[in-house]
């Protein structure tokens, strides 16, 4: 089955190496990276690799139609049917299915407090509490911090994993003292793993910057395959790459 071989190839395979082997229940992560690496894609392989374990998961997108958001699972689980030669299951879209909820707003409505009414919403009337939120299309260089904090909280409250993707620019270089990169570099304090896209001439590599309260983050990155961003290599020092 896809979700067997899938887990063993997901990029949040990256987190194994972490020092508390995830993000956690009630923690904010991070996929950083420009315009077009595969955010989106990661994401959704974060999804997917929850979903699979039969987690409940909301996908929050912000400026796009539900409908494309479905078309981009469907057009990823018929990637990784071919990529890992292997049918994709009615039992397995089922499972996607029934412990998926897809949120869409418009990037000028959407709040932390619509968001949790909808979640409130969800879990009063279907039972559906979710384990895993993941927002997508947030413009971090127009959020205010005061929405992350919120998001915090909520994360906290529901004792669900919050995954953002932030978009950074190549013009903006900016990084603070931590390593940390722009468009998070003022707001690392919130967020306990931070993963930076990094595409170069040997592949697209996830980089872990922020591993919880670890020092040695900066050590530990994993080569994706940049046409299915499954993992293609094994744990490698930054260093080296």
């Amino acid at each position: 089955m896809i979700r067997d071989d899938f887990i063993e190839v997901s990029p949040l395979k990256i987190l194994d190496y972490s020092s508390q082997g995830g993000l956690g229940k009630g923690n904010l992560g991070v996929f950083i990276a420009r315009a077009g690496v595969g955010k989106t894609a990661c994401l959704i392989h974060i999804a997917l690799d929850n979903l699979f374990r039969k987690r409940k998961l909301i996908h929050v997108s912000v400026g796009e139609a539900p409908e494309k958001i479905t078309a981009y699972y469907r057009a990823i689980l018929n990637d990784l049917s071919h990529a890992l030669d292997l049918p994709e299951s009615e039992e397995e879209r089922l499972i996607v299915e029934r412990n998926r909820m897809i949120l869409a707003y418009r990037a000028s409505s959407f709040s932390a407090d619509m968001l949790e009414k909808s979640i409130r919403n969800m879990i009063d009337s279907i039972d559906f509490a979710p384990d895993t939120i993941i927002v997508d299309g947030l413009d971090f260089g127009k959020a205010e911090r005061s929405f992350f904090i919120r998001a915090k909280e909520l994360a906290e409250k529901y004792q669900a994993e919050v995954w953002f993707s932030a978009r950074s620019h190549r013009h903006v270089a900016e990084e603070n003292d931590r390593g940390i990169p722009y468009p998070c570099s003022d707001l690392d304090d919130l967020f306990n793993v931070i993963i930076y896209l990094d595409p170069s001439n040997k592949g697209v590599f996830l980089r872990l910057v922020k591993d919880h309260d670890s020092a040695s983050a900066a050590d530990i990155s994993i080569q994706l395959d940049p046409a299915t961003f499954l993992l293609a290599g094994k744990e490698t020092s930054v260093q080296d790459q």
